[in-house]
């Protein structure tokens, strides 16, 4: 199967800004350790439309970021042991969820470049799927607040390219 083509964005204007001037977010994925990227992989075995859609998500919530971005459904704040973590929620073949979990990478210019970002990013850190109806646990959750806690421990961040 042919790689997938990350990172796809819309034309902005020769500034890289969008049209209200404010220049978007990057969007960012998470590299781990051993130097596999959960997300990527993830969205590599999603089916083609699912794939599409969270790009057109994160397209949209780079350009206008929050709290300006709405979400429409799609990109949600969690709640509990989850606060401070967003996730895009979709639906796919017969009725599967799925989710990508990520973390916003705001602060001082100063705080972003120590971080290794240039400006504002989206962090994409992993993802899960399930059946509808049913709910991810304590467990599955804990795996990627761990996962979280990695990605932000790194001094610059350890992204993939």
């Amino acid at each position: 199967m042919p790689p997938r083509e990350h990172g796809r964005r819309r034309a902005r204007d020769p500034s890289g800004r969008d049209g209200g001037g404010q220049l978007p977010w990057a969007v960012i994925y998470y590299r781990a350790s051993d130097q596999t990227v959960p997300a990527l992989e993830f969205l590599d075995d999603c089916p083609g439309t699912i794939d599409a859609q969270f790009t057109a998500v994160l397209d949209a919530v780079a350009a206008a970021p929050p709290p300006r971005f709405s979400g429409g459904g799609k990109w949600e704040a969690m709640h509990g042991s989850m606060g401070g973590w967003y996730e895009i929620r979709l639906t796919g073949p017969g009725r599967e969820q799925f989710r990508l979990f990520c973390l916003l990478e705001n602060g001082t210019s100063d705080e972003l470049a120590r971080r290794g970002l240039p400006r504002p990013a989206i962090a994409v850190i992993t993802s899960m799927r399930k059946s509808w109806r049913t709910v991810f646990s304590e467990r599955d959750y804990q795996r990627v607040r761990e996962l979280g806690r990695e990605h932000q421990r790194n001094h610059p961040r350890h992204i993939a390219i």
